[in-house]
């Protein structure tokens, strides 16, 4: 299960792993048309998906997107458990410290360190032994870009958090990780990077590879921390950035 799988990092992460042979279930917030989209493209790939919505930020919600989930999951393929889940869906937002309000600070908190702690709490209990999560950071996590004070500590909460998910789930075989992409060219923030040719070309600067990253980049590594390859890696952040700020 892929959350926000309907756009960006979380579209090519399922489109890659559907390559692999997995069948997918990913969510969407608002753009019900475009995750269905995605769903033919993975069927078009010769694998089995469904799209469910889901408000990662209201945690009374909960109950009832798991409700749905299991009975697609029957409906779909005969079993109410899958194997992986991937914490992706997220919003970006350029908020200087002095200016962030407490309401930005929660909408932020909501979907990006409570949601994953409390979503990923419950899909636990719907996961099969021997499965992964993978969570998705930032690499500004690392490194400071102004404006990011409130989305990057949120992510570094999910840094932490990953480690002790690793450390408690292991009993259970499954592994947890952390992505944390650099500057990625997609629809994400306004597709700000995209639409900004003077920051596309500083962030390109700042980078060993001369250029900025496009989503195959980190859907290619998602796909593969989710697999048998991977699994003695465990607790850890893999950043995926092409050397930026080294």
């Amino acid at each position: 299960m892929i959350t926000g799988g309907n756009r960006g990092l979380g579209k090519d992460t399922a489109l890659k792993m559907a390559e692999r042979g997995y069948d997918l279930v990913i969510t969407y917030h608002s753009q019900e048309q475009q995750a269905h989209e995605v769903v033919k493209d993975i069927e078009a790939l010769g694998r089995k998906a469904a799209a469910l919505r889901l408000d990662v930020g209201n945690i009374a919600g909960y109950d009832s997107f798991f409700g749905m989930l299991t009975e697609k999951l029957r409906q779909h393929w005969g079993q109410s458990t899958f194997d992986y889940l991937v914490n992706n869906a997220g919003f970006g937002g350029n908020i200087p410290f002095l200016q962030a309000t407490e309401a930005d600070f929660d909408s932020f908190m909501n979907v990006h360190y409570k949601g994953v702690f409390f979503f990923t709490q419950k899909a636990v209990t719907h996961m099969n032994d021997g499965g992964s999560i993978l969570n998705f950071s930032s690499g500004t996590t690392r490194f400071c870009n102004p404006g990011y004070a409130i989305y990057a500590s949120m992510k570094g909460a999910v840094e932490v958090l990953t480690r002790y998910m690793a450390k408690e789930l292991g009993s259970r075989g499954i592994t947890v990780n952390i992505l944390a992409p650099g500057p990625i060219e997609t629809d994400f923030n306004n597709a700000a990077i995209r639409n900004n040719p003077e920051l596309k070309a500083r962030l390109s600067g700042l980078t060993a590879l001369g250029r900025v990253g496009v989503a195959d980049d980190i859907g290619k590594i998602a796909a593969f921390l989710c697999s048998d390859e991977a699994r003695w890696i465990n607790g850890q952040r893999i950043e995926a950035s092409g050397g930026i700020n080294l």
